[in-house]
């Protein structure tokens, strides 16, 4: 029975997305990770997370921890803005890099982290965790032995009516890259490229808006100042490839609608269609309709998964994440999304 490799895991980003998503996981995987170092902005602050959290040694500089704890991977938890050079910085010093999403703010950072991951020999791969979801899984599985004959339509949809964030950065367009769209939609994207093999698209056609954000107010997440909304609060876009399947996207902050909130991803083929929250196809039988239901799913920890599926492919083995070069062809989407909405 092969042994697999045990890591040494630094995290960069003290804050929220490290202590509730990160550190679990990699704690949970303890025989094949130990976390041995972690990199913030502010000491005082940074050496308190590395104490609440035993960790060993704290940092304000990712040049310091990469020399000094010399870790095998870095886990990049900070903002938008800072993916791109954080994880070009780790992956020179050979680290593999799992990166929060989105890839970055531009296509061609996301670009040039693949490539260089490519080169260096490392794994870069992005935290993407609604791939490890049973009901998803099933549904890969479902397309591959042909239930669906061929695909030619999905609709994607991550609506919120009320939830423009009131805290953070997530109206701020220079740190973030966008709104609803890069802080939402983009998870529904990357399940819907997933199904139709990843495949760059022939043509994009959107619309942003953000009527609502820049009029400012209160809602279910907090209040926000409009003045200061710099962002999306809705786009929709309509996504076409060369193999002519199709993609709509819908993603929303605010949205004047009767559901608190939608997440749900529609698919369309030749033989049968599904939902996917929850899982549940629509397909004929002896000339009759019939649904498929699976009452019986247990979803696993999407963040365990994920997280177990990064260590896997840093090691070569077979995984079902999101990896460099995908993470480049859904960031040039998400700025062709962009180009379009600003042209119309």
């Amino acid at each position: 029975m092969t042994t697999k490799k045990h890591f040494r895991v630094a995290l960069i980003g003290a804050g929220h997305i490290a202590k509730q998503n990160h550190l679990p996981a990699l704690r949970a995987l303890a025989d094949r990770a130990e976390v041995v170092a972690i990199c913030g902005r502010e000491a005082t602050r940074t050496h308190h997370f590395a104490q609440e959290q035993n960790i060993p040694a704290a940092f304000t500089s990712l040049e310091s921890m990469l020399a000094d704890a010399q870790p095998d991977i870095l886990v990049n938890c900070t903002a938008n803005n800072l993916h791109y050079p954080f994880t070009m910085e780790a992956l020179k010093k050979g680290c593999h890099v799992f990166c929060e999403k989105p890839p970055a703010i531009w296509a061609k950072e996301a670009q040039e982290m693949a490539d260089l991951a490519t080169h260096q020999g490392v794994f870069l791969g992005y935290n993407f965790q609604r791939r490890q979801s049973a009901a998803y899984r099933l549904l890969q599985k479902q397309i591959v032995e042909g239930t669906f004959g061929e695909i030619y339509h999905i609709k994607a949809d991550y609506l919120r009516r009320s939830g423009i964030p009131g805290w953070g950065n997530f109206t701020n367009k220079t740190i973030q890259g966008g709104g609803a769209l890069i802080d939402l939609g983009v998870h529904l994207l990357d399940l819907a490229l997933g199904l139709i093999g990843y495949e760059p698209p022939k043509a994009v056609l959107a619309n942003t808006y953000d009527h609502i954000g820049k009029r400012g107010g209160k809602g279910l997440r907090g209040s926000w100042d409009g003045s200061h909304f710099e962002v999306e609060d809705a786009c929709f876009a309509h996504i076409n490839f060369p193999s002519r399947a199709s993609v709509t996207l819908s993603s929303s902050f605010a949205l004047h609608r009767k559901e608190a909130e939608t997440v749900q991803l529609q698919i369309f083929g030749t033989k049968a269609g599904a939902t996917l929250y929850p899982l549940e196809i629509f397909t004929e039988s002896a000339g009759e309709h019939m649904n498929l239901q699976f009452p019986h799913l247990t979803e696993p920890d999407h963040q365990l998964e994920n997280t177990r599926a990064f260590l896997d492919a840093c090691e070569g083995l077979p995984s079902n994440i999101c990896n460099g070069q995908q993470g480049a062809l859904l960031q040039s989407i998400l700025e062709k999304i962009y180009a379009s909405a600003q042209e119309n």
